[in-house]
């Protein structure tokens, strides 16, 4: 059984799941977007009470040692006049609140202009906004990323693409189909040209060798000796890469 509550840590409203299971032991963990707490069928409500606060005062701890979790649980909010850096481009943010059931959203120059439905709650609208963001930037982003790809295509590769798209994924930096479609994570647009060559490279790879085998790093590494290097990057500082 699953119980969904709230606890405070630091000022910060944190979604705790609460596992009530065949158990004998409890735990705690920090999941992408909620505390978890899992404890056995029968415990009693002081008990469980108290273990609610354990996992709070746990989860304070690790966020001392580990700001990096913290930062997964902050709401990013996007107001009017925000200036947005990505990569080397800069967009200034203006937001307009429309009696709406959609939201749209486009890009003139270094000016992104957001029309937001005011028909949702703050929260699932700064959701929203950021899902646009993303959207829109991506977009702008596109013919960039497509000229590096079909640049690094033409020099190593030579392999036939059939579509490149630019999505929002937190799952990966890059993927390449059976269809020969490659996709990019939005968020790699935050990262350094290097680094973003690295995961072109690694996905037009991917059009030769399905897997990674020996054969497919030294495909890699062929093209780029240094790509540990950028591996290392995105392992270190990944996770700050976001809208």
């Amino acid at each position: 059984m699953k119980h969904k509550i709230k606890i405070e840590v630091d000022g910060l409203e944190l979604p705790l799941s609460v596992w009530v299971e065949r158990r004998r032991d409890i735990r705690f963990s920090i999941a992408t977007k909620s505390i978890n707490l899992r404890v056995p069928n029968r415990i009693g409500k002081a008990e469980l009470n108290k273990q609610i606060e354990l996992t709070r005062k746990w989860v304070k701890k690790i966020f001392e040692e580990k700001p990096e979790l913290k930062k997964r649980f902050i709401i990013k909010t996007f107001y009017d006049g925000q200036v947005l850096q990505v990569g080397t481009r800069t967009y200034t943010l203006h937001i307009e609140l429309v009696d709406k059931k959609n939201h749209s959203g486009k890009i003139l120059g270094g000016d992104l202009y957001l029309k937001m439905s005011s028909n949702i709650p703050v929260n699932l609208r700064h959701q929203a906004s950021k899902k646009l963001i993303s959207r829109l930037v991506s977009h702008d982003f596109l013919p960039e990323i497509s000229k590096k790809v079909d640049d690094f295509n033409d020099r190593y590769f030579q392999e036939n693409i059939n579509n490149i798209t630019i999505k929002y994924n937190h799952t990966n930096w890059g993927s390449c189909s059976s269809k020969s479609n490659l996709n990019f994570s939005s968020r790699l647009l935050f990262a350094p040209d290097e680094v973003i060559d690295y995961v072109i490279v690694h996905e037009l790879a991917h059009l030769k060798e399905a897997n990674h085998s020996a054969r497919f790093w030294a495909i890699v590494e062929k093209v780029m000796p240094d790509y540990k290097r950028h591996e290392k990057w995105l392992s270190t500082y990944g996770k700050e890469l976001d809208f």
